[in-house]
């Protein structure tokens, strides 16, 4: 299974002690490696895990690849970030859409169900996802 990761999905990969640490380490054996990403959701995992090394380490490895380049899709960002301001949606969110439409057939990682089921790749499909199971 081919796999776009979000911020939420790294948190709980590299911190023993997060809620969904379990589900993700299981998840990443069943996915095919390389996991894409973008920069700013290395950003703001870097911010959550107060550590850069352990973000780039999963990038050194391997694990991740940066796959998007926001500089060369600013107008539809801006179209998305306008869609969705009703949601506060941050960047690295509107990225992992864009990404989805770039790359159909992956699954988007996220502990962040509650934003991805509203989000819409395309304007009207929804992005498959891979989240943990509900309590």
């Amino acid at each position: 299974m081919k796999a776009i990761v979000d911020t939420s999905f790294i948190v709980a990969f590299s911190n023993r002690n997060d809620q969904f640490h379990r589900w993700a380490v299981d998840l990443a054996r069943e996915l095919d490696a390389p996991f894409l990403t973008c920069e700013s959701v290395l950003s703001e995992a870097a911010f959550h895990l107060t550590s850069s090394e352990a973000v780039l380490d999963l990038v050194a490895t391997g694990m991740l690849k940066i796959a998007f380049e926001s500089s060369r899709h600013i107008e539809e960002l801006r179209a998305l970030a306008s869609r969705y301001s009703d949601r506060d949606s941050d960047l690295a969110d509107l990225c992992l859409i864009r990404m989805s439409e770039l790359y159909p057939h992956h699954f988007v990682v996220t502990v962040d169900e509650e934003d991805f089921r509203v989000y819409r790749r395309n304007k009207r499909e929804t992005i498959p996802l891979l989240c943990p199971p509900r309590k």
